[in-house]
């Protein structure tokens, strides 16, 4: 349920100037279908774009013909954005005077658990709503289930996998994204009420806001649930909570549902839920220089700050982001899991800005011929997992140690993929010119070395050509990346960050090794340089050259 951003394209997503964005229902409607026609995953996807006066809801597919999967408002499971819902739940106890951000967890939980510490430093309340507990990702000594991950993990399988954990370093010291954090916050705060999860989240959230298709286990009889489908487009089964863990991300709930909830984000909930909405968005001390609130992330954007989480399962995505100063909303439904491919970052950030670039849809396309044979070998993950790469025809074979081999797909975004189940592996040109990759799945990305030896030599660039390069490149407004030569290197700026260098691995190919990014420079017919183009997390965004 969370997810691993490359720090360049989220720079390039921040970094752009732009006037405050006005939104109508065409613009809306063209934008969600020029960002899904024809995407592989096949994803169905319910947007709104919320302000003080109107709310601009829109729907779309990759395919127009599945538009009936989402058209009736059924209920999306909306996976992590759950988490911000049991804060505000905690808020509610704070403001009430029955709670404090500064109370051990231990007090919280029943008599006799344990609980890891670090040195004698406790796990407060305020490091589970900011992820800097210290605990592990998931419980330690769980075991997960394949299609349902927390189908069987209650509230004596929690303190269980909490007396197998122990602290690394202090409470507070370090951000860690912990779903497990989440589950305890979400047992103990319903522990503490006396009464269920989902009756504390009616009681509390969803019966005062009007959210009357919004669950957990128990779903209205009028409202339907939404099919789930993996990034392949494959119908994938929905995924269950006990009532005590649910607060990490079962929620099911409608995209009117989430507009209500959204507004209530904007001053728009009654009493005594606004005091607990507004103190759950107020900055938290936890890990240093990670911006949060109570399990909402704080996101700077062109001069604005937005509060915002993103969710994932394995057949649903979704996205909410406010910023309560200007009264705007943007939210992101999707029946399909699309962790793998990215999320729905790319499409709402455009949404809360439309200076950011929307994104392409991702096209099944050929992949080519140098590419499948630049990257056969055997390689090891850092799991310690060996997969052996090869080409089959116009295919890339996958054949896992001790796995049965799999095909893999190709995109418009230059990525492989699996075609029976959801995950990606991207490649990444090392500094001797050959390939390597990265393997994303689950959320998660592990890195690939080649166990075969390298080429024998490296491609090495004629240093009289590098001038040939050197110039601005506006790849977006207010954004453009410099190209400059230092101690016969070659070196990109963008706007805004560091200057990093670049390695040759191919003619006008140049790989940026610290931020996994890849520049190609084309050339007109006279053989002079006049455009890049950045690859970089599945995104391409291009430039035409003014030399400086």
């Amino acid at each position: 349920m969370s997810r691993v951003r490359s720090a360049l394209a989220l720079a390039v997503g921040l970094a752009f100037a732009s006037p405050a964005p006005a939104w109508d229902q065409a613009s809306l409607d063209a934008a969600l279908h020029a960002r899904l026609q024809g995407d592989r995953t096949g994803a169905c996807v319910a947007v709104a774009v919320i302000g003080q006066e109107q709310v601009l809801r829109s729907r779309a597919c990759a395919d127009p013909g599945q538009l009936a999967r989402i058209a009736d408002d059924p209920a999306f499971e909306i996976g992590s954005v759950s988490k911000t819902m049991t804060a505000t739940l905690l808020a509610g106890m704070i403001a009430a005077g029955e709670a404090s951000l500064d109370d051990p967890l231990a007090d919280w939980l029943p008599e006799g658990s344990h609980v890891p510490d670090f040195q004698g430093q406790p796990i407060l309340l305020r490091h589970l709503v900011t992820h800097s507990s210290g605990l592990p990702a998931l419980p330690p000594g769980t075991a997960l289930g394949p299609q349902d991950p927390y189908a069987a993990i209650d509230a004596d399988e929690l303190l269980a996998a909490l007396g197998r954990s122990e602290l690394e370093r202090a409470p507070g010291s370090a951000f860690e994204y912990s779903n497990f954090a989440s589950m305890l916050l979400s047992m103990v705060v319903a522990r503490r009420a006396g009464v269920t999860f989902e009756d504390l989240l009616q009681r509390e959230l969803f019966q005062p806001l009007g959210m009357a298709g919004a669950h957990v286990n128990r779903r209205p009889d009028e409202v339907r649930a939404a099919a789930g489908h993996d990034g392949n487009g494959q119908p994938v089964p929905a995924w269950t909570f006990h009532d005590e863990a649910a607060g990490v991300g079962g929620v099911r709930a409608t995209l009117e549902d989430m507009i209500r909830y959204a507004r209530a984000q904007l001053g728009a909930a009654p009493t005594p839920l606004s005091a607990a909405i507004e103190l759950s968005q107020q900055p938290v001390d936890g890990a240093p220089g990670r911006g949060m609130g109570m399990n909402w992330m704080l996101v700077p954007l062109n001069g604005r700050q937005w509060h915002a989480h993103e969710g994932a399962t394995a057949g649903f995505s979704s996205f909410l982001a406010f910023d309560r100063e200007a009264g705007r909303a943007v939210l992101v439904l999707s029946d399909t899991g699309m962790a793998s491919t990215g999320g729905l970052g790319s499409l709402a950030l455009h949404l809360m800005d439309p200076a950011v670039p929307l994104g392409q849809p991702r096209r099944s396309v050929d992949a080519p011929a140098g590419l499948l044979d630049g990257l056969a070998g055997e390689y090891r993950l850092q799991n310690g997992m060996t997969m052996r790469l090869s080409r089959q025809g116009e295919r890339l074979l996958v054949a896992p140690e001790g796995q049965a081999a799999f095909e893999m797909g190709y995109d418009s975004a230059g990525d492989f993929h699996p075609l029976v189940f959801d995950a990606l592996l991207r490649p990444v040109r090392r500094a001797d010119g050959g390939y390597g990759f990265q393997w994303h799945q689950g959320g998660g990305v592990v890195e690939a070395t080649l166990l075969a030896p390298a080429p024998a030599a490296a491609f090495q660039a004629d240093p009289a050509t590098l001038q040939d390069y050197v110039g601005h490149y506006p790849l977006a407004p207010g954004f453009a990346l410099r190209i400059s030569i230092d101690g016969g290197v070659l070196h990109v700026q963008g706007t805004g960050q560091p200057v990093l260098a670049t390695t040759a691995v191919a003619a006008d190919v140049f790989a940026v090794q610290a931020v996994a990014a890849e520049l190609r420079f084309e050339r007109d017919d006279d053989g002079k340089v006049s455009a890049l183009s950045l690859h970089q997390g599945g995104q391409v965004l291009r430039g035409q050259r003014q030399p400086d």
